[in-house]
């Protein structure tokens, strides 16, 4: 039965090995363990039994703007809604906390369109969201990402 649940710190490494083909491809961007356990509250995690499955996390970048960021799924999972339950975490933590509008950059503009996103020019979102996360992206400043909004 797969359960929904916000990580401990004991998951990072798990957490880690997830995402390590994504890295590694360039889709995910790499965040390092210390950089993980700062943010730990933002994530939300899903678990077959004890194996974790996939994870998202909620950064709040101001009062009104947060963004989805780092979804995975293991390849053996997906399709079968796991990515869906882990944005609905996201946006019901979202509308708790009153953010007004959430965002993501992504390779899954379908997705995200499915689940009520928008796409707008990348050049709309925060400065410091290029500077502080993009530069690290292997693909930086050639990006093919979409960005997409949600209002709440």
């Amino acid at each position: 039965m797969i359960k929904y649940l916000k990580p401990t710190l004991e998951d990072i490494p798990k957490m880690q090995k997830l995402i390590e083909p994504e890295v590694k491809e360039g889709i995910i961007l790499p965040r390092s363990d210390d950089e993980v356990a700062t943010n730990i509250r933002s994530y939300f995690t899903a678990k077959d039994d004890d194996k974790l499955i996939g994870f998202t996390a909620l950064h709040i970048h101001s009062q009104n703007l947060a963004e989805i960021r780092s979804l995975i799924v293991d390849r053996a999972y997906r399709g079968k809604g796991i990515g869906k339950e882990l944005i609905k975490q996201a946006i019901l933590e979202a509308k708790i906390l009153k953010v007004k509008k959430i965002f993501t950059l992504t390779y899954e503009k379908g997705f995200f369109e499915k689940m009520g996103f928008s796409e707008i020019a990348k050049e709309l979102l925060p400065e410091h969201k290029i500077w502080a996360d993009c530069i690290k992206c292997k693909h930086f400043p050639i990006c093919n990402e979409i960005a997409l909004i949600k209002e709440l």
